[in-house]
């Protein structure tokens, strides 16, 4: 019995001085999960390797569409020649009037491949113009494996996408806060139409914001999700996933659980200050200009360095750029904030600010 109890002693010190050790794993050909803030990849496989996406294409659909439309809830007249596309329909109507907001819903809930066609010609004036728009942002936001033919995810040889390259893009829908909302709604009804949102997650993974759900033969089921908890939000994309629903819950709670938000400084934080020049104000406090938060391990710690302008010469305004902090994990850069003047400075008048004012002085 002693034994034992000696036994068990040691077990529970060395559970203690040792990290745990979490397995995780997908049904996917590709899996990615991703911090939202920070843009730190959690859990990986394959993420690179370029697939067929399906209809998680219209998350880039909507995007293009939200940032180039100047008025969400202008009626868009349905024209014969947008019509006809294979797949998921909302069932447009030749001469049928819908807001572009509506379409939009029609698109990310209903996923209808008409509805991208009508946003895609209205947006554009073609398919190909707007097919053109699509793959400038992709390169925009850094989507290098990427390519992009048509608005819906309709196979083609010139249409895929990664796993990591999909989850930038799900880092940018959800900065837009008009996709975003979009995403996360679960049904609406516009007009006659009641649109019911094809993400499960919604409805089975507490916290769960969208995204957008696809599929063909050709390329299985596609998935993109996003959750978020205690103010921390992750991105999962899976590629070709029979079992997407289940994985989706176990990679976000697995990056909820190991890597939780840790708060690097928070908006408005001194951080230090600069000597001012030209002015009765012989220096300024330097601030964080926002929040910053960055997802770690229990064991996982970061450096921090302050990185200050020698001087600011006045007149300036609250905010004006003075510095920056970085964190740095293993050497590298993985987090920063630019610094701002908490205040103003002017000009102290008694100051000769060039050699014009000098010689007058002198004169």
């Amino acid at each position: 019995m002693k034994k034992i109890t000696v036994l068990l002693a040691v077990l529970l010190l060395l559970a203690a001085a040792c990290p745990r050790v979490y397995a995780v794993g997908t049904h996917a050909s590709c899996a990615i999960l991703m911090d939202a803030e920070s843009g730190r990849v959690l859990y990986e496989h394959n993420i690179h390797q370029p697939r067929l996406i399906a209809s998680t294409t219209k998350l880039l659909t909507a995007l293009v569409a939200v940032e180039e439309a100047e008025n969400l809830d202008e009626v868009v007249t349905i024209k014969g020649e947008w019509l006809g596309s294979e797949g998921s329909s909302i069932y447009l109507k030749v001469g049928e009037e819908i807001t572009l907001r509506g379409l939009l819903y029609g698109l990310l809930l209903q996923s209808g491949n008409d509805a991208a066609m009508a946003i895609a010609c209205h947006t554009a004036g073609s398919e190909a113009g707007f097919v053109a728009l699509m793959n400038q942002r992709a390169v925009q936001l850094g989507m290098r494996d990427s390519s992009f033919a048509n608005p819906s995810g309709l196979n083609d040889d010139n249409h895929y996408s990664t796993a990591y390259d999909m989850a930038l893009l799900a880092r940018a829908c959800l900065k837009n806060e008009i996709v975003a909302d979009i995403c996360a709604t679960r049904s609406i009804t516009v007009g006659t139409r009641t649109f019911v949102n094809h993400n499960k997650l919604l409805y089975r993974y507490e916290g769960c914001v969208g995204m957008k759900t696809g599929f063909t033969e050709k390329a299985g089921r596609t998935l993109v999700s996003a959750a978020t908890r205690d103010g921390q939000a992750l991105i999962c994309v899976t590629l070709n996933d029979g079992n997407d629903w289940n994985d989706h819950c176990k990679l976000l709670d697995y990056g909820f659980e190991v890597f939780s938000r840790r708060v690097l400084c928070e908006k408005g934080e001194v951080l230090g200050s600069v000597t001012v020049q030209g002015s009765l104000i012989p220096t300024v406090a330097a601030v964080t200009s926002e929040s910053v938060g960055y997802p770690l391990r229990e064991e996982e710690t970061l450096t921090m360095d302050v990185e200050l302008a020698p001087s600011v010469r006045a007149p300036f305004q609250t905010g004006a750029p003075v510095g920056r902090a970085v964190w740095r994990k293993d050497g590298e850069i993985v987090a920063q904030v630019l610094l701002a003047a908490q205040s103003g400075a002017g000009a102290d008048v008694r100051e000769p600010q060039n050699w014009w004012k000098r010689l007058w002085n002198v004169a």
